[in-house]
């Protein structure tokens, strides 16, 4: 039987609709395939027709294969991932890779093949290519029957200009854009079940994401601390966070609390926040502030709230996850990977001094004059100065030291 060379296609959706700036979206995911699959047996990746071509070293195994499609399939900018064969535009050899792929495709009942070719110059047409190689695998696989629609798997033959490509596993990626190649946020990050999902959606629209988590510490333990660790090591696994800056915010915190109203307690403290990451956004030339609030969750996340909360900040600051309920943020983060690492309790700077009756519907007039007996500006250097900064591998990351 002949060793056909393992290849992956990347397919893309987004990145197809774009204009004369198509070829620089396909750069920027090339290059972070490329930087993101360096553990694995890659040896090349290509730019063809509307897709990008993952050669893997010679001797890879399936099961190898199988974890580098996975990989592909959860970097941002991946529509579907196919695993599968190059080989000779010859009928006879695309039939017995088609055997191979779909041997090693699992258990099935039912399959059909979808041929098609991108160039004429290959004499056979599509219709006749599905009836040639499905003859082929159902003398083969004569207990299986052939299915048009929903089949158990399908067999997929890409004819191009040089060559053919052979798969029988093919599965949806995550979709979006490139990290890379929709500039810079600094997005609040706790150890929360929402902050992190807020991430990761800003991220698969081709955002740079560079986290602030806010630790209670010293007034609480850095707990909190590893778990923001843990996340983003999730994260960085496609990319999708550059770097932390850890905030030692407890004390301003109790500050707050000693000198204004308690019922402004929260939204004083998210007010503070918001300018410190805003200080960091400059520091890094982001365009933008990310959090994972959502309408209504809890008190500091009403309209009244938030509008008192934004006012602090002139960047814009985006919301993923504003209409969207707990249970779909759950399931949200229970596909990213960062669940199970959010549902530990840690103590955290947002239950700390917590007032029993916090306000719901803040004035900015009252939040301003309440504001003003306190060093905010001097805080807020402070804060920054302390930051402790951790940098994770994102591909498209041109990060500004520290001073």
């Amino acid at each position: 039987m002949t060793d056909f060379q393992r290849i992956i296609l990347v397919h893309y959706h987004e990145i197809g609709l774009k204009g004369h700036n198509r070829a620089s979206f396909e750069m920027r995911l090339l290059k972070n395939l490329e930087a993101l699959l360096a553990p694995f047996p890659v040896v090349t990746i290509h730019r063809i027709a509307g897709r990008l071509l993952v050669f893997l070293r010679e001797g890879t195994d399936w099961e190898t294969a199988k974890l580098v499609s996975d990989a592909i399939g959860g970097i941002p900018g991946v529509a579907r991932v196919s695993c599968g064969f190059k080989c000779a535009r010859e009928l006879d050899v695309m039939a017995e890779a088609a055997l191979v792929a779909l041997a090693e495709a699992g258990t099935f009942a039912t399959f059909k093949v979808a041929a098609r070719r991108n160039h004429t110059d290959f004499a056979t047409g599509s219709m006749d290519m599905n009836q040639i190689i499905g003859a082929a695998l159902c003398e083969a696989y004569p207990n299986k029957q052939v299915r048009m629609k929903n089949p158990d798997v399908t067999v997929g033959v890409e004819v191009v200009q040089n060559a053919s490509y052979v798969y029988a596993r093919s599965l949806p990626g995550i979709g979006g854009l490139p990290v890379g190649s929709s500039g810079k946020v600094v997005c609040l990050l706790s150890s929360g079940i929402d902050s992190p999902v807020a991430t990761w959606k800003l991220a698969r629209r081709g955002a740079v994401c560079v986290g602030v988590h806010f630790s209670g510490r010293p007034q609480t333990s850095d707990e909190s601390e590893y778990l923001v660790d843990d996340i983003a090591r999730v994260l960085e696994r496609t990319g999708c966070i550059a770097r932390v800056y850890t905030v030692p915010f407890g004390d301003y915190q109790r500050e707050i609390s000693l000198a204004v109203p308690p019922e402004l307690r929260v939204i004083m403290y998210r007010r503070l926040m918001f300018k410190v990451a805003e200080a960091i956004a400059h520091h890094e030339r982001a365009g933008a502030l990310v959090t994972g609030e959502s309408l209504g969750q809890v008190a500091s996340q009403t309209l009244d709230n938030i509008r008192c909360t934004d006012a602090a900040v002139e960047l814009p600051v985006f919301r993923p996850l504003i209409g969207t309920d707990k249970l779909e943020i759950i399931a949200e983060a229970e596909r990213l990977g960062s669940f199970e690492i959010s549902s530990q309790d840690a103590p955290d700077c947002c239950t700390l001094f917590m007032p029993r009756a916090p306000e719901t519907h803040a004035k900015l007039p009252v939040v301003l004059k309440a504001e003003s007996s306190l060093p905010i500006e001097r805080w807020v250097d402070e804060i920054v100065d302390a930051a402790e900064v951790r940098d994770y591998a994102c591909p498209a990351y041109r990060g500004k030291k520290r001073a």
